[in-house]
Order: C-alpha cells, then sequence, then structure tokens
C-alpha cells in the first residue's frame, strides 16, 4: 500500500497534466475520437492489453497481476457537454462551445495515473484490473449499457467508482448505503391545437393556454398523487411555442424531466403523466401526444462494498473526513453495473477553497481542486488492494 501512496505522490504532476490535457480537447457523447485513442494510447504503452470500441467507442484495458486472485474493475467517464467555457484558464477548452464542465476529464485523468501506478506493482497484485472508460455518460441511452453487452463486465467480481464533486470541501469522502442517485427520465409533449387571429380566441383552440395548464396540472401529480414519504421530480424545462404578437398558437411543444428512486412511484408518475395529458387536452378539444423516455435506473450501492470503502477511506492520506452522503436526483448510468456486479459508487471532494463562488457542475465556470484527483486516486487503488488481498484463493495446504 505505501509503494502505491508513493508511486501515486510521485505521479501527481503527471495526472495533473492528463487532465489539463484532456480538458483542452473536449468531444460530445457519442462522437467521442480523440480521447478513447489517446486513452487507448496510454494503456498500451504500459502493456495492457486493450480493447477498443467496446460498446460504442469506449475502452476496456486489463492488468494481470503476477499472483491469483479477484478481477476489480475501475470505471471514469470520459464525455464533455455542450457548453462554452468561461473560466478563463490557461488550458481552457479548444473546442469552442464543448467544455469538461462536470469533471470527467478528471475522471479520465484519475484512473489513467492509477493504472500507471499499479502497474508499476504488477507483480505483487493478487489478481486483475479491469480499467472501464466509458464514453457517453451524459447523454441517454449512455454508454454503460452498450459496453456491458459488449463484455466489458466479463468476469468482473465487484466495480468501484467515484465522481469528483465541485461543491464538496477538498479531503472529503462521502458514500451512502443503496439508492444513491436517482433514476432519470424524459419527457416531451406535443400539443396540437387550433391556430387564428389573436382578437378572436374564441374561434381558436390556444396551444399555449393548454400547455400552461399542463405545466400546473403536472405539478399535482407529485403533491398529491406520491406517498409524501418517497422523494419524487416532475420538471418542465422548456416551453415552446413561437408565433407573432397577433397570432394564437396552434401548437406547442413541453420538455421536462422525472427523477424517482421506487420503481413503483417511478411507473405511477408516468402512467399518471399519460391521463394528465390526455385529459387536460381533451378538455380544451386540443390533442396531446405525450414521448417518455426512461433512463438511467436508480444507482443502488451494494451494502457490504459500500461501507467496506467508507472504512478504508478513513485511514488514506488526505481524507480528512467520511460521512454518508443524501440521496442525490442527479442521474448517473454507472447504475447498470451494479445490476450486474457487485460494488459501489462514491463522491470526491475538489471544492476550491476561498473562491468567491462555487460553481456547480454543468456550470461555464466549473472548476476543481486538482488535489482531489490524488485523494479520489488512492482510495480507488487501496480498495482495489484491500479487495484483491482479502479475496486472493489461499492455497490449499495438503498434510502428508
Amino acid at each position: 500500500m505505501e509503494k502505491l501512496y508513493q508511486s501515486l505522490d510521485s505521479l501527481y504532476e503527471e495526472i495533473v497534466q492528463l487532465r489539463r490535457y484532456l480538458h483542452q480537447y473536449p468531444e460530445l457523447s457519442f462522437r467521442e475520437v480523440h480521447t478513447p485513442r489517446y486513452i487507448a494510447e496510454y494503456h498500451e504503452k504500459l502493456g495492457h492489453r486493450v480493447r477498443t470500441n467496446v460498446g460504442g467507442n469506449g475502452v476496456v484495458a486489463y492488468l494481470e497481476g503476477g499472483k491469483p486472485g479477484p478481477t476489480v474493475a475501475m470505471r471514469a467517464d470520459f464525455d464533455a457537454l455542450p457548453i462554452k467555457e468561461e473560466t478563463g484558464l490557461s488550458f481552457q477548452s479548444k473546442n469552442d462551445g464543448v467544455m469538461h464542465a462536470c469533471g470527467h476529464d478528471a475522471h479520465t485523468a484519475t484512473l489513467l495515473g492509477l493504472a500507471k501506478a499499479l502497474n508499476g506493482i504488477k507483480e505483487e497484485l493478487k489478481g486483475t484490473v479491469v480499467f472501464i472508460h466509458h464514453h457517453a455518460e451524459e447523454v441517454i441511452p449512455g454508454g454503460a449499457k452498450s459496453m456491458i453487452e459488449d463484455g466489458c463486465l466479463n468476469g468482473v467480481d465487484v466495480i468501484f467508482g467515484t465522481h469528483i464533486q465541485a461543491q464538496t470541501p477538498l479531503g472529503e469522502v462521502n458514500y451512502r448505503v443503496g439508492p444513491l442517485q436517482a433514476a432519470a427520465d424524459f419527457f416531451e409533449i406535443d400539443i396540437q391545437g387550433k391556430g387564428g387571429h389573436g382578437a378572436y380566441p374564441h374561434q381558436t383552440k390556444d396551444s399555449i393556454v393548454v400547455g400552461s395548464q399542463l405545466v400546473n396540472n403536472l405539478q399535482q401529480i407529485v403533491s398529491r398523487k406520491v406517498d409524501p414519504l418517497h422523494s419524487a421530480v416532475v420538471s418542465v424545462g422548456s416551453f415552446e411555442a413561437v408565433n407573432a404578437n397577433n397570432v394564437i398558437a396552434d401548437t406547442a411543444e413541453l420538455k421536462g424531466t422525472v427523477r424517482t428512486f421506487d420503481e413503483g412511484v417511478r411507473d405511477l408518475i408516468e402512467a399518471e403523466m399519460k391521463r394528465v395529458v390526455s385529459a387536460t387536452c381533451e378538455l380544451s378539444g386540443a390533442k396531446g401526444i405525450l414521448h417518455y423516455r426512461r433512463g438511467y435506473p436508480t444507482l443502488d450501492n451494494h451494502e457490504k462494498e459500500t461501507l467496506f470503502v467508507a472504512e478504508l477511506a478513513k485511514d488514506i492520506p488526505g481524507v480528512e473526513v467520511v460521512q454518508e452522503s443524501p440521496q442525490v436526483m442527479g442521474g448517473e448510468d454507472f447504475s447498470y453495473y451494479l445490476q450486474q456486479v457487485k460494488g459501489t459508487f462514491f463522491f470526491t471532494g475538489a471544492e476550491i477553497k476561498g473562491r468567491e463562488e462555487s460553481y456547480p457542475h454543468h456550470h461555464p465556470k466549473f472548476d476543481i481542486d486538482e488535489r482531489g484527483l490524488l485523494i479520489a486516486a488512492k482510495v480507488l487503488g487501496r480498495a482495489t488492494l484491500t479487495y484483491m488481498q482479502e479475496h486472493s484463493k489461499s492455497e490449499k495446504v495438503v498434510e502428508l
């Protein structure tokens, strides 16, 4: 363990440079070309067996230890967002309108640095390490599902993952047993009314009025249909009906998202939305069509593996606080991995102390304290080595 820590400390500057390089060349979900090639080449130089184009643009690398043991997987996502960066950093994005505004560049750099450190002690490793570099996390259907279908978890016994958190203090590690992040669904509602002159509303079926009623009626699903002991969100994020000042809109479109932790509540909300859309539109003589798309399922951490990481994190250099995280309404397709194998997903603090304002993820001025990468690497690395040690096959002693 000490060798690993020392190696990571010596690699810190390289990890930072990896992150800054990736930050300059972000690529959107499902359009990643340069990034997976860069990742694959890094692993190939270390001598790892590498699979490319896994489930699309994913990359999977394998480090085989010198001794028999379990297979431990770690995952890092690498796609970016359609955001114009406003950080003013010296390594600001060179791809205009595209930005690493969620820390995926940091996740990738962390895993690459850890891969190099583990490679340096590979003869002492009791098992195999699988590095899953995951594309398209930001856009459903995401990359995890297709990568799993393409075999990225074949033979894997356990999986660990972390997310750098820009608004969590540096030195803090947050964990949670059970549901941590919500199922994330999306919807579009097309309203077909009857347009006309703004001076003669009685001759029309105003799609804007119908849409306005829908926005209000949809809110009653959570407040009046969902058990108040269950968490749920129905948010309308877009309402579009573009016309001249004196024209009553013929059509309107609403877009939004639904977030839940319970599958029963998820089913209930979808069914209630269909009923509300149909009834509200029919009341006004309009027609409404609901397009409901299920996104990532709830991220449900396994108890034993979660408590395992939480306990070992307390003794890691740089970690000052280890505490339980509240549930988070944000979605995460790491959830698909946890449906297949045991494991856990945790948060690593990387807030920039002393900054006038701490900008959230997906913000044009998003940034992190890069020392959080080293902490994340040490937690993941210690989890890997400890799991291997505790689950390696012991040699049978035969008495003569």
